[in-house]
């Protein structure tokens, strides 16, 4: 209650601040003024003690003076469930996912296996999500290679499918290990919420856990008496590198720059989250939205660490490395200012190719199960096997290195 109070008081303070903000009309030629920005702008993010939310939180309220739209930032920490709602309950118009969320979320990964796929179009860079595996201070676990051992115990983050591929798969091959080896070497121990996945460490439930060095709940674990310490994952194991990006191939290899203090120079990846929107979404309003984040940075990159990292040169950055397509308005934006080339033009319609194949794949898989009767679940292996017939051979969505 008291942090819900918080947020209430936080959120009142930040709209009167920027109500005088607002009346520096929203600069550009008459049709920016004619414009009619919508009554009602969703906005959904991870959990409340997640950056996204927090982030969120401090642009948000400056949007909604400016614009006069009613801006509300929704937490929703399963990643399926955020899913759902965002692109098939179409309850948000814009979505703060990460790329390996959405790559599969389209793929059929996991969880994903049994909801529809549809269509979802990059509008703006979030953050440059940086992660990586983390113990208590006083672990006995020094280095990432010291998880190869029997008994470890693992946090397994049940909410987010590519959490769970991350600790069950992708770290096993970074250190060498088939995921069968690690599933009979190490305990996994289950969670159903993000906060609660980093708090297995210093509650002394689990030994490591997979998870960022910017959320909120990170800066409270890194006050814990016996603190926190990262896992560096060596630039130079090339070999285990190459074994990681095949579990997860929308990930990053870099050395953490931001974030708690513990974390900083870590070798270690980025997940860069991504605000999403969907092709049905008013176009003209994400042009303006387009405009506002790249013509407002200046205002709202200090109202949080995290929306520093909204600019154009990281937003650009995204763009020369996405697997993604982009929206329809932030491409005529971006051509406008000169941020947009004829080579984004060729990429960005392969990736529209690309998850229209999985797209028809997906739901060609979907009609054949309903009409043998076979149970849709995404471990019933006659499902599965339906699914694999119909997406076998489509490439998987990878980063452009």
């Amino acid at each position: 209650m008291q942090r819900n109070a918080l947020f209430v008081s936080i959120t009142g303070f930040f709209v009167v601040v920027f109500l005088g903000f607002s009346a520096v009309a929203f600069a550009g030629n008459e049709a920016d003024q004619a414009f009619k920005w919508p009554a009602l702008f969703r906005i959904a993010t991870p959990a409340t003690q997640s950056a996204s939310f927090a982030s969120a939180n401090g642009w948000g309220p400056m949007l909604q003076a400016e614009t006069g739209m009613d801006v509300r930032v929704v937490p929703e920490d399963s990643e399926i469930r955020r899913y759902i709602r965002f692109a098939l309950k179409k309850e948000f118009e814009l979505v703060s996912t990460s790329i390996a969320e959405v790559g599969l979320s389209i793929q059929g990964d996991s969880g994903y296996a049994i909801q529809e796929a549809v269509h979802q179009r990059a509008v703006w860079h979030h953050n440059d999500t940086p992660w990586s595996f983390a113990v208590r201070g006083d672990s006995k676990y020094k280095t990432i290679y010291d998880l190869k051992q029997k008994g470890v115990r693992v946090a397994l983050s049940s909410q987010s499918p590519p959490m769970m591929l991350a600790v069950q798969e992708a770290l096993p091959a970074f250190l060498g290990w088939t995921k069968e080896e690690a599933a009979a070497n190490w305990t996994f121990v289950p969670v159903g919420s993000y906060p609660e996945n980093c708090r297995t460490i210093t509650d002394g439930k689990a030994d490591v856990s997979y998870m960022t060095p910017i959320s909120s709940i990170t800066y409270e674990m890194e006050a814990h008496p016996q603190k926190i310490r990262w896992l560096g994952m060596p630039a130079d194991n090339i070999e285990g590198w190459d074994g990681y990006l095949k579990v997860r191939p929308t990930i990053i290899p870099n050395k953490i720059d931001f974030g708690v203090p513990s974390a900083i120079g870590v070798d270690a990846m980025t997940s860069p989250f991504i605000f999403w929107t969907r092709p049905d979404v008013d176009q003209e309003m994400v042009y303006h939205l387009t405009k506002w984040f790249h013509e407002r940075f200046e205002q709202y990159k200090g109202v949080h660490a995290i929306n520093a990292r909204m600019s154009m040169a990281h937003t650009r950055t995204f763009l020369d490395r996405s697997a993604f397509p982009i929206a329809e308005g932030t491409i005529r934006y971006l051509r406008e200012i000169g941020q947009w080339t004829e080579a984004d033009d060729h990429w960005n319609q392969a990736q529209i190719d690309l998850m229209e194949r999985w797209i028809a794949a997906r739901n060609a898989a979907f009609k054949e199960a309903k009409s043998k009767k076979i149970k849709l679940h995404w471990e019933n292996k006659e499902y599965l096997d339906i699914l694999k017939k119909h997406t076998e051979g489509l490439p998987v969505f990878k980063t452009r290195l």
